[in-house]
């Protein structure tokens, strides 16, 4: 999945304030970005059409808020990026992660240690 510039910068406001229409959003980004508030909706609908955010109907205008958590979305970039360069058993993967590990903080560490033990023990259990 590619996502733009812009695109970015409104998963990112999105994720602050939920329930937003695009002249709120607009509002928001005029000063800081400018453009258009067709530009604005036409992101906000490519966005929509990849499934990253959700929409509802209120009078004439749709009302926007993410679908996936910024964490899921990570985790579907690293997924699309990785998955053409890993084959069947590859331990590129991990690899990459212990490469880039240096740079995460003891907190951080000790949050993926967690994370990994809770995974095993789901395996684990699913195993069974």
């Amino acid at each position: 999945m590619n996502l733009g510039e812009l695109e970015k910068l409104v998963l990112h406001y999105l994720w602050k304030h939920k329930d937003v229409d695009v002249k709120q959003l607009y509002s928001h980004f005029i000063n800081v970005r400018g453009g258009s508030l067709n530009t604005y909706q036409s992101t906000l609908d490519r966005l929509f059409k990849k499934g990253l955010l959700a929409r509802k109907k209120e009078g004439h205008a749709y009302i926007y808020n993410t679908k996936v958590e910024r964490y899921e979305l990570i985790g579907q970039l690293i997924k699309s990026v990785t998955s053409d360069f890993i084959a069947g058993d590859d331990s590129s993967l991990i690899a990459a992660f212990s490469s880039i590990s240096s740079e995460f903080s003891v907190d951080q560490l000790t949050k993926l240690e967690q994370l990994i033990e809770e995974q095993k023990k789901l395996k684990s259990v699913n195993k069974d």
